[in-house]
């Protein structure tokens, strides 16, 4: 391994970071562990405040943290419930929170909140504390995580909102969205923002409300006379959301996203779709033919799994779908992913992976 492009300028310290990347023994990921330690080293040298390095320096630990946590569940889908801590049980937004938990945990999904009360509380106690992250943020008008994930090895607490919803963004399958204030439209703006840009995977958002509620309502309604009509979002942008009233419905529209489509990964400028299930010839042509407009060129089309892929063990033995997509057009992805899903045989039953 050398330091081909990001150095410190120093040969005597990029000699040592190169030997103590080395000694990590992670000869796979050399490159990025010198750079890390470039980074610091230059950070030190360009004697930027001790209030930078700080933040630096928690947000690094903090996500290093989270990493440990989460990497023993990587394999269990997970959904996230946002929602306001001020929603108190016996409100029936609690209760749409609390039974959207326990349909998922009932299908073998966990479930993630910001461990606080509230609609956050809900959902862990409908999921059970086994089945249960608390993603906690230190407040000093919050004491303490909530009941059902208090003193849990699964409760990752953090200083900064930012490595918060970065760890959100990186361990959901999917989200249902209860009524909330000022964090929950955060969440919810930021989530759609980087779906929207690909700057994270598409992942099923459910609005939920309760039963004669009109929060999400009225927010759909703003969405579409004011964005929409305006131009300033795309009406099918509209397709990486999903209303309703029932939890039970919320947890399946969830699931159900994973009934065909199983995950993406680009290689080589390419947008590979790894499936549940192989697709025919004549649907195959039917997508290429609705979602045409996704292409840079080329069609959509079967392949096989690519060199990158079988490198890394990276679901290797599922059906593809290949496609020169835009990358720019994430809703209209979404709903070649809603086709895909809705041409399953018995495209009713239950998804618990």
């Amino acid at each position: 391994m050398s330091l081909r492009n990001y150095r410190t300028g120093d040969d005597g310290l990029d000699a040592a970071i190169e030997e103590l990347a080395q000694s990590t023994g992670r000869h796979g990921d050399l490159d990025m562990i010198a750079e890390m330690l470039v980074s610091a080293v230059r950070l030190a040298r360009e004697e930027v405040g001790r209030g930078d390095l700080k933040l630096v320096n928690s947000a690094l630990k903090e996500l290093r943290h989270a990493f440990s946590v989460f990497e023993p569940y990587r394999s269990i889908r997970k959904a996230t419930v946002f929602g306001s801590a001020r929603i108190a049980e016996g409100d029936p937004a609690y209760a749409a929170a609390r039974d959207f938990g326990a349909a998922m945990a009932a299908h073998d999904w966990m479930v993630m909140t910001g461990a606080g009360p509230g609609i956050m509380a809900a959902g862990l106690e409908g999921a059970g504390r086994d089945r249960s992250f608390g993603i906690n943020i230190e407040l000093p008008f919050e004491a303490e995580a909530n009941e059902f994930i208090l003193d849990d090895p699964k409760l990752v607490n953090f200083k900064y909102f930012f490595t918060r919803k970065v760890t959100f963004m990186r361990e959901s399958h999917g989200y249902a969205l209860l009524p909330g204030g000022f964090g929950t439209m955060d969440e919810a703006f930021e989530l759609l923002t980087l779906m929207q840009t690909g700057k994270t995977p598409l992942t099923p958002v459910v609005l939920l409300d309760s039963p004669g509620d009109t929060y999400w309502s009225h927010w759909t309604d703003f969405i579409t006379s004011e964005l929409v009509a305006r131009n300033l979002v795309s009406r099918h942008d509209l397709a990486l959301v999903h209303a309703t009233d029932d939890p039970e419905a919320a947890a399946a529209h969830v699931r159900g996203f994973y009934r065909t489509y199983h995950s993406m990964r680009y290689v080589r400028g390419r947008l590979v779709l790894r499936l549940e299930r192989e697709v025919g010839d004549d649907e195959v042509a039917t997508l290429d033919g609705e979602f045409g407009d996704l292409l840079v060129d080329g069609h959509i089309e079967r392949c096989d799994v690519t060199p990158a892929e079988l490198k890394d063990g990276d679901e290797v033995d599922r059906p593809r779908l290949r496609l020169h997509f835009d990358r720019r057009s994430h809703a209209r992805l979404r709903q070649l992913i809603d086709a895909l899903n809705d041409a399953t045989p018995d495209a009713t039953r239950d998804v618990n992976r």
